[in-house]
């Protein structure tokens, strides 16, 4: 294994339209006689894009613990919300109302509790709520001591395994303060934004049919193992669905054919790449021969010679030669339709268009007809054999220009293995992406490829080194077969 050149990683801590409100609540869970009540809420807007933003709620307890919870809120600018998770809501015109679930029901005194939505607005403001109530007293900041509190009516239960500890920032996140969004996000391990509580993909099981979503133990967190080793227990199960949470409905199903080979493809089996991060069981997918997946009817991905980034955590002992463990951007008609429709990364050992140093695997970009690892066509020694337990592999491209990164996704930083002008053979500058997403397969769903995912975007804009060192920094803290 060729040891990549180490750079620091800069975490970014910052996030767009942040602003935090307190105020007195009606105390639940005390008794009457020495109830307290008092509570904060930050809103802050994770990410922005055209006619759509995503935002990030948390809810802190400042007085006695409370058992149920209900914070209202009016929109000023028209917006509404379009999906929640971590909680149950309603909207009537402006005035919003958003409960807790069955697992989230609890605040200690000094706890808090998250959730976060995707929504709409009208492109013109986008202004940030500044009043809330919880449990229908206005929020002031101050605590408060009442003799006419009550207990909750609704108290919630325990979830039926412990939680896992929520991530604070998800590489999702740090791509929005970057100021290049997420517009696909997939991962069977775990959330890729701090506030994100819904699914993460869906199996079948094949003794009846059934199929299950399987989510994260917490909002932010890890992968809810358990749920899919009950369900699959004493048969087998196969992956359906890999869910986008970046709220664009960017999910991945299982490939039509193409141009090289019929379809549906194959669906992975969903315990043939068991993993942990930090201690928490998960799954990778696992891509045999004939195993892909695919979305031809994309929302916010890039197109023509658009600017887009894209990263990828593989395994980097699964591979093989064959045509093409892909994962990003690929035609939408499932065929070739010439140079520079395709911007995906590529992970292994072929050698018929591109290839690097060494023996291989080599991280490089899918344009169609060429993968590529440097300007050049074919070798381009300065790509490195890179064979990382687990790898974190980045393309990103816009106008006449792109760049390849690698790095070990367990420590250390990235090292920039290419950057520079586009390849120097006709059809690639500009570019004419067409805005599918593929894994596992060539853009012609050419299917003779064999590798391991666990987690991947794709954002819109061209990341920036810093906002990508510190995604890699948050890879690490991850935990991967920790």
């Amino acid at each position: 294994m060729l040891t990549l050149r180490k750079r620091a990683a800069v975490a970014i801590t910052t996030a767009a339209g942040l602003v935090t409100a307190g105020g007195a609540l009606a105390a639940v869970g005390a008794p009457a006689q020495a109830a307290t009540a008092g509570c904060s809420v930050s809103y802050a807007i994770s990410s922005q894009w055209q006619s759509g933003f995503g935002a990030n709620v948390t809810i802190t307890n400042l007085g006695s613990a409370i058992t149920g919870w209900t914070l209202t809120w009016s929109f000023g600018a028209g917006q509404t919300i379009t999906q929640l998770w971590n909680g149950s809501y309603t909207q009537s015109g402006a005035a919003v109302s958003v409960s807790n679930l069955s697992y989230n029901g609890s605040i200690a005194t000094g706890g808090n509790t998250a959730f976060g939505f995707n929504g709409a607005w009208n492109n013109s403001s986008n202004p940030i709520p500044t009043a809330f109530s919880m449990n229908g007293v206005a929020c002031t900041g101050s605590v408060t001591t009442s003799a006419s509190a009550s207990a909750s009516s609704s108290p919630s239960s325990s979830p039926s395994s412990s939680p896992s500890q929520g991530a604070t920032q998800g590489p999702c996140d740090i791509y929005a303060a970057g100021g290049t969004p997420c517009v696909a996000a997939h991962s069977t391990t775990r959330a890729l934004y701090a506030a994100y509580g819904g699914s993460l993909y869906q199996v079948r099981r094949s003794s009846d049919g059934s199929t299950l979503n399987i989510g994260v133990l917490s909002a932010g967190g890890y992968a809810n193992a358990a749920a899919q080793d009950s369900f699959c227990a004493g048969t087998s199960c196969v992956i359906t669905v890999i869910y986008d949470q970046s709220g664009r409905g960017n999910n991945l199903t299982d490939a039509p054919g193409g141009g090289a080979a019929g379809g549906p493809d194959n669906l992975a089996n969903a315990t043939a790449a068991p993993t942990s991060l930090n201690g928490h069981e998960a799954y990778g997918v696992y891509v045999a021969a004939g195993t892909g997946y695919r979305d031809d009817s994309t929302s916010g991905i890039a197109t023509g010679d658009a600017a887009e980034g894209e990263y990828a955590i593989f395994d980097g002992t699964h591979v093989n030669g064959g045509c093409c463990f892909d994962y990003g951007n690929a035609e939408t008609s499932n065929n070739d339709t010439g140079n520079g429709h395709m911007e995906a990364i590529y992970f292994g050992t072929i050698k018929v268009w591109g290839f690097g140093s060494g023996a291989g695997p080599w991280i490089m970009a899918d344009m169609e007809n060429g993968l590529y690892s440097g300007v050049n066509a074919g070798f381009n020694a300065n790509d490195p054999t890179v064979n990382y337990r687990y790898t974190t592999a980045i393309v990103k491209g816009t106008a006449n220009l792109w760049a390849i990164k690698g790095a070990n996704a367990q420590s250390g930083g990235l090292s920039t293995l290419y950057s520079g002008a586009r390849p120097n053979v006709s059809g690639y500058n500009p570019m004419h992406k067409e805005g599918a997403i593929i894994l596992g397969i060539g853009g012609d769903n050419s299917k003779g490829s064999a590798g391991t995912f666990y987690e991947g975007v794709m954002t819109t804009g061209y990341p920036s080194d810093t906002t990508e060192n510190s995604v890699q920094a948050n890879i690490v803290t991850a935990g991967y077969g920790h």
